[in-house]
């Protein structure tokens, strides 16, 4: 599947590395009383290739986004920035992108599901290094950053809003910015005060009175809205954390200054990599694997079980600001991850996006509807490993490994020294617009 790219491979190098590191043999004199030297020289050339994989400083510029032509331009940066912060995009002028994307809360809300002017079902995602991510929300129904923006502007229970309203407020406050990124803007003289065709039964039917032309100049406005709030968000991205100054040392063997992390927290990381197969997905220098699982999640309604994946993949498919619609910037031969995507995959039920780790003790509470309030929460779920709502978890449960994937068995200490580990992943999220200035 062409969403997974390289996890493939990835994974079943981790499930072969964690075998080896169950092994009593390997973990042998790896206590919690081993000095600093033995830290950095106890690790294995293949671990070591693995830790390096998983530094910060692996992560490579953003890829190009071909169906968004400004994402790059920094005066797109700038009126994004605006547009992100300004809760006039809302039907009650009170919600903006950084309500719930709050900058001082790691682009998040801190809320086990979204509020906007309602109340959501799923739980707020971070956005810093979404521009790394082939499919955005949990489901993956958006294909890009700038699609992805759109949604929960017109969403009921989001921003609430409606694209002839959007329009409005960018010809009245934007119109000249707006102008010398994506030339002159139409004329909306003569339009409905509100419509939309995702909006109520009045906006809807307004929408329907209006010409194609018409609506055809709307929505080219509105993903212009769409693209520049994008080329901002993309601007935003993780720094190094503690987890990273330790890899600095081991790969440079450096003893000249104590490892940045504790003895607990190296166990930790020798689990996480090993054992308790959490590399598994959450891989490379963002820790995910840009993929969906089925792990076995409780629903939050359980009598309506969320599908995940396997909704949000024929969303994406017919979205009409895909990387393949008419207001893509892309060539058809750019959208190969959205031609080729499956959309009939069993293993798509109940699967939900594999989240960053980076940060990942300061984003309580966790999982797709905020499930599970700490993190030790989140360990003891995957080792219960209980039975899916919907759909078929990927946990191998006790007796029955499959897929390469055995049990994970983790002792009460052990689980305590993978989230003690888990918190050595937090650090700054930068900002890093003034490098395009």
């Amino acid at each position: 599947m062409p969403q997974l790219r390289n996890s493939t491979r990835t994974a079943a190098a981790l499930l072969a590395l964690a075998a080896a590191l169950a092994s009593p043999l390997v973990l042998t004199g790896f206590g919690r009383a081993e000095t600093a030297a033995a830290r950095f020289d106890s690790w294995s050339r293949d671990e070591v290739a693995v830790l390096a994989s998983m530094s910060i400083r692996k992560l490579p510029a953003p890829p190009t986004d071909p169906s968004n032509a400004v994402a790059e331009r920094p005066e797109a940066v700038s009126l994004g920035k605006r547009l992100f912060a300004d809760p006039r995009l809302s039907r009650n002028g009170a919600v903006s992108c950084a309500s719930c994307h709050a900058p001082d809360r790691q682009f998040q809300d801190g809320l086990p599901v979204g509020q906007g002017v309602g109340t959501g079902r799923r739980r707020t995602m971070p956005i810093a290094a979404t521009a790394y991510s082939p499919w955005l929300f949990w489901d993956g129904r958006k294909d890009s950053p700038w699609s992805q923006a759109l949604g929960p502007l017109e969403d009921g229970v989001e921003h609430g809003g409606n694209r002839v309203r959007f329009a409005r407020v960018l010809q009245a406050h934007y119109r000249q910015d707006y102008e010398a990124l994506f030339g002159a803007m139409p004329r909306l003289e003569g339009l409905p005060g509100d419509a939309s065709p995702l909006g109520s039964s009045e906006e809807k039917q307004a929408w329907g009175r209006m010409t194609g032309e018409q609506q055809d100049q709307v929505n080219r406005l509105f993903a212009n809205l769409g693209k520049a709030i994008a080329a901002y968000e993309r601007t935003i991205t993780y720094g190094p954390s503690r987890f990273d100054r330790y890899v600095d040392g081991v790969t440079q063997a450096d003893r000249s200054s104590p490892p940045a992390l504790s003895a607990q927290e190296v166990q930790g990381l020798r689990l996480f990599i090993g054992k308790a197969q959490c590399a598994t997905c959450h891989n490379g220098p963002l820790f995910t694997d840009q993929a969906f699982h089925n792990t076995g999640v409780p629903a939050r309604d359980p009598a309506h079980p969320d599908r995940g994946r396997g909704r949000g993949a024929g969303q994406a498919k017919v979205d009409e600001f895909n990387c393949l619609g008419r207001y893509s910037d892309a060539p058809r031969e750019a959208c190969q991850e959205l031609a080729f995507m499956a959309t009939d995959d069993p293993a798509l039920e109940g699967a939900f996006k594999t989240p960053s780790l980076r940060n990942v003790e300061l984003r309580a509470p966790y999982m797709h509807a905020g499930q599970f309030e700490t993190l030790d929460d989140v360990l003891g779920h995957y080792v219960r490993s209980p039975r899916a709502a919907v759909g078929h978890s990927e946990l191998a449960h006790a007796g029955e490994g499959h897929a390469g994937r055995q049990p994970i068995r983790l002792s009460e200490q052990e689980m305590r020294d993978v989230v003690a580990f888990l918190r050595s992943l937090s650090g700054p999220v930068e900002e890093l617009a003034g490098k395009h200035d």
